[in-house]
């Protein structure tokens, strides 16, 4: 049986805050992870793990088996950074210029390299295995993730974990929910072409910005008019340029936007809405539209009996208090691709103090957070090998 010593992780946290101000200081950005994953990779074969390089173009996957045969756990963390320029006066600040790691990534790393090392010192007591995942490019659609799945990442595993620090939640608690908890992301182009003309000839014309205008304006009924008003979803114009001069007509218009959905059929019901809208738009104003769809990442959903597992670790690991159940959000994970392949959870760990350098959102030039936080992320991971392996 398993039995891990928390504090050995407690005893180990030094360490962590130095990997992940090391991390914090040469951010990489999504699928130009250079350094970050050799970093990752040498500090895991220094424990004596099973360590495979460039797992899905970038990945870095350790495996920790035990002596004794059991069930297989993984346990992911991302490390990519995004294109911010950081504005934190940290002895750490971002040595990369407009690279930052403004959403907690190398705290990730961090906390799971400190789990290794506290897990590769117990492998004579471990029945099965524990597989971490060290996943790059989590920040820019398609991901890492699918990638490192096409590629065995998840070869004998049978259920899959991955925390995320969040500032919106207090430190010490951690947001416990099943169902869908993240959203569906999913992007669209419209290109508009017409024909160009005077302004005071519009009947020569085929005006792309009437034509692009009466889009815009059809695609807020989607939500509101076609899709279940109990199903969650969002349809979002961002982008919209077109013409050059107050007295020409223009002959094409730029159309960009997001797409956040809960569900499957909702998400290919607003796709298939979308390209209708398009094609009655184009009949009734004379123009072609050429639509580009990107499907990112799928809608991220929690399984109920590995979330009251969860439940029952934290509430054993961080007290009873600790445990909250947090709204969805409408923001995308790639996490969500795991749990397409295995049963598993995705959670947030509380980050956020009354010091003001922990309240700042994610994607802020500002943001950091309270990096006890890894501790919690570390214990719980810890404490979910330890129910799972210890069977």
């Amino acid at each position: 049986m398993v039995v891990v010593d928390k504090t050995k992780l407690e005893a180990l946290f030094s360490d962590i805050v130095q990997w992940r101000r090391y991390l914090h200081t040469y951010p990489e950005l999504s699928f130009q992870e250079v350094h970050t994953p050799v970093f990752i990779a040498e500090k895991l074969e220094s424990l004596g793990l099973e360590v495979k390089r460039n797992v899905g173009g970038r990945g870095v996957v350790a495996t920790l088996r035990g002596e004794k045969p059991g069930p297989t756990i993984a346990l992911r963390a991302d490390f990519d950074a995004l294109p911010i320029e950081e504005e934190n006066e940290v002895s750490y600040q971002s040595q990369n210029p407009g690279v930052m790691h403004a959403c907690g990534h190398d705290g990730h790393a961090a906390a799971l390299l400190g789990v290794a090392t506290v897990l590769a010192e117990k492998k004579q007591d471990i029945n099965g295995a524990v597989v971490f995942l060290f996943q790059h490019a989590e920040e820019k659609p398609p991901g890492g993730a699918q990638e490192m799945i096409k590629d065995g990442c998840l070869d004998g595993v049978d259920a899959v974990f991955g925390a995320h620090v969040a500032t919106d939640i207090p430190l010490g608690q951690v947001n416990v929910t099943s169902g869908p908890i993240m959203a569906a992301v999913d992007a669209f182009t419209i290109h508009v072409q017409g024909k160009g003309g005077h302004g005071a000839r519009p009947h020569n014309t085929k005006d792309a910005v009437m034509a692009g205008t009466q889009l815009v304006t059809e695609l807020q009924q989607i939500v509101s008019r076609r899709v279940d008003p109990m199903d969650t979803a969002v349809v979002t114009v961002g982008v919209f340029q077109a013409g050059t001069a107050f007295n020409v007509i223009a002959d094409s218009a730029h159309i960009e936007g997001t797409v956040r959905t809960f569900n499957e059929t909702t998400r290919e019901q607003i796709e298939e809405e979308i390209r209708a809208i398009v094609k009655g738009v184009e009949h009734s104003t004379h123009v072609s539209c050429d639509v580009d769809y990107l499907n990112g990442y799928p809608p991220l959903v929690n399984p109920e009996y590995e979330t009251k597992v969860l439940g029952e670790v934290a509430a054993g690991t961080l007290g009873e208090d600790a445990v909250i159940s947090a709204p969805a959000a409408l923001g995308g994970e790639d996490f969500a691709f795991y749990l397409q392949e295995r049963p598993g959870q995705f959670f947030h760990v509380g980050a956020r103090t009354e010091d003001e350098n922990t309240q700042f959102p994610h994607h802020h030039p500002r943001f950091n957070f309270d990096e006890e936080a890894l501790l919690n992320i570390g214990k719980l991971f810890m404490g979910l090998v330890e129910r799972y392996l210890s069977k």
